[in-house]
């Protein structure tokens, strides 16, 4: 039986990888749209974005528009990889075919 991936397993983390796997590779979603599809408080989005991002799940653009940072996010292919094994993992646990 395969294993739960302990990064992506902690509820505000697998939101946010559900979430970023929705989009299409390639694109990315600003902080603040994610922050408001999640109802999360900024402080606490940007706890658990690093460690997605040290586990090399999520890809972390800065930039600026204007003199107004801007942040974008998307799930890299490592991500996108470890998310789907994830899904496998937990149907193995449910007993449910892929």
């Amino acid at each position: 039986m395969d294993e739960l991936d302990p990064v992506i397993h902690a509820s505000a983390r697998l939101k946010i990888s559900a979430t970023l796997a929705t989009l299409p590779v390639g694109d990315q979603i600003a902080f603040p749209r994610l922050q408001e599809l999640l109802g999360m408080t900024a402080g606490n989005l940007s706890t658990h974005l690093r460690k997605l991002e040290d586990a090399g799940y999520v890809d972390v653009v800065k930039s600026h528009q204007g003199r107004t940072p801007a942040t974008y996010l998307a799930l890299s292919r490592t991500g996108r990889r470890a998310f789907e094994d994830y899904r496998e993992a937990l149907r193995g646990l449910l007993g449910e075919s892929a």
